[in-house]
């Protein structure tokens, strides 16, 4: 059975990327692999967060993943496709390529939130470096394009 991986981060696009997954998975006959990355909190200075409070704030990240992918795996029970959940801690790009590679996934199929270049610039981009180093077809999913504001009157 093909395998189609499908990296979520809970946020508004997810809803988007799971119906194109699904959807790609029923016309392929494959299984969904849901994997969720909980990357490690950044630390701007040594002197910001104790050692512990990180311990702390990683361990409740991990534990609302947790219950988070429980959730969605849940709602898309229904949607009559095989389904599998993976959750790791770490970089989410290594885990991503590093999970396609081990599942032989046939596709991945992955969100974009459709940042400006100056964030990507910035803070970097889990999509593009997925887009240039995966070693199978990337779907990429859009968020919802916002409507501009009416012009005032």
């Amino acid at each position: 059975m093909k395998t189609i991986l499908v990296p979520v981060d809970f946020t508004a696009v997810t809803g988007r990327v799971c119906e194109t997954a699904v959807a790609l998975a029923k016309s392929m006959r494959a299984r969904i692999v849901l994997l969720h990355s909980v990357p490690p909190p950044i630390v701007t200075s040594e002197y910001s967060v104790m050692l512990a409070d990180i311990t702390v704030l990683t361990a409740a990240a991990e534990k609302a993943a947790t219950v988070q992918l429980a959730r969605l795996k849940k709602s898309l029970g229904a949607k009559s496709v095989a389904l599998e959940t993976l959750q790791r801690f770490g970089p989410p790009v290594t885990h991503i390529l590093d999970q396609a590679e081990k599942l032989g996934a046939a596709y991945i199929v992955i969100g974009s939130h459709d940042h400006s270049s100056f964030y990507d610039l910035l803070v970097g981009s889990t999509t593009r470096d997925v887009l240039l180093k995966a070693n199978c077809p990337v779907v990429v999913v859009h968020g919802e394009k916002k409507k501009p504001a009416a012009p005032a009157k």
